[in-house]
């Protein structure tokens, strides 16, 4: 029976074994251990690739793929076209994570916050590659991932704390008929935020402004992007998602500080009571009002037009989410907290065994 390779897939602003921070802050973990190297130590094939931290879940797949497959990282000649890059980045031949990459590969893939919409396009493009990379290159020059074929090697997919149908901390940051200035935050949460704010703004280059991170997770972008993602039948959907909020004014949310990191208190407090309608026309209402301080817990459950159900134990199904219960925590937790530290260590031990009952 082929061997299973657990990938863990970090979030935007996040890194992983190819880069020099990782050696001192695991991703996954962080201060309370390296979920990924306790993974090994009980025999498993577990990596954790780094993808561009701010890059859009497009390119941060081709990445994804290089890192596993061993090889340059191609992100397609038609996109690398439409969205004014470089075909080509980084050459991973001689450091590939998994050592064969081949027919008799099986994945479990663990995608963090973006790592979710990551994970799912890296999925569909091994299953059904790129219509549009296959009519703009030469079967010759065309990467295997745009030829798809590839499905099968993918057992499983985790979700956590995803925004898989967007979220509103950047829709309301773009609406000029929201005024953050009349939600009241306390002033030491302003500058936590203004802290964070300052080590994560995108660093911009001349790239087409759709083929970032922050365009993706817009309610309307990332509700397209699932448009062109299919939930895959032999797959087998898992989800967590994160509430760190309590009740505020009327049916409004705020961040709640017992749970939440100070660096998400404004930003939770702000999604909790931010509504409207979308351009494509998705209604922003109270559903979306509870959140883990960046991600609205309502969008991490799983993609709405998805089939879908409550996780059972007993009863785990592929083809569709299986939707596990809502954490009470925040964002930050799965990487063993910021500010506020965590321990997300039981959590993951606890699906690592769900997982092997599955794969």
């Amino acid at each position: 029976m082929p061997n299973v390779t657990y990938i863990f897939c970090h979030g935007l602003n996040g890194w992983g074994q190819y880069d020099e921070r990782y050696q001192e802050q695991p991703y996954f973990g962080g201060t309370s251990g390296d979920v990924v190297a306790r993974w090994r130590e009980q025999g498993l094939e577990a990596y954790a690739p780094s993808v561009s931290p701010q890059g859009s879940a497009w390119d941060r797949a081709c990445e994804l793929y290089a890192q596993l497959a061993g090889t340059r990282a191609d992100y397609g000649a038609a996109h690398a076209a439409e969205y004014k890059h470089s075909r080509f980045g980084r050459d991973f031949s001689n450091e590939p994570l998994i050592p064969t990459w081949d027919d008799d590969t099986r994945l479990v893939l663990i995608g963090h916050s973006f790592g979710g919409a990551t994970i799912r396009l890296f999925a569909e493009l091994l299953t059904h590659g790129s219509s549009k990379e296959r009519g703009a290159t030469p079967a010759a020059d065309l990467s295997p991932l745009f030829e798809g074929g590839m499905g099968e090697r993918v057992v499983a997919i985790v979700t956590l704390a995803a925004p898989t149908n967007g979220t509103t901390a950047y829709d309301l940051a773009l609406d000029p008929s929201f005024n953050a200035k009349r939600v009241k935050v306390p002033f030491k949460y302003k500058l936590w935020d203004r802290i964070l704010k300052s080590h994560t703004k995108i660093k911009a280059d001349d790239r087409d402004p759709r083929d970032w991170a922050n365009f993706d997770m817009q309610l309307d972008n990332a509700q397209a992007l699932n448009r062109r993602i299919a939930t895959l039948p032999h797959v087998y959907y898992l989800s967590v998602a994160c509430d760190a909020t309590k009740p505020g004014t009327g049916d409004t949310r705020v961040a709640d500080p017992k749970l939440t990191d100070p660096l998400f208190v404004k930003t939770g407090t702000l999604m909790g009571c931010y509504h409207g309608t979308t351009k494509a026309g998705c209604v922003v209402d109270s559903a979306w009002y509870p959140n883990d301080g960046l991600v609205n817990t309502f969008s991490a459950r799983a993609p709405f037009d998805a089939p879908q159900k409550p996780f059972d134990p007993n009863n785990i199904e592929r083809g569709g989410w299986n939707v596990m219960p809502d954490l009470h925590t925040d964002h930050g937790f799965f990487q063993g907290g910021f500010i506020k530290k965590r321990d997300p260590q039981p959590f993951f031990q606890d699906l690592l065994e769900i997982l092997q009952t599955i794969v």
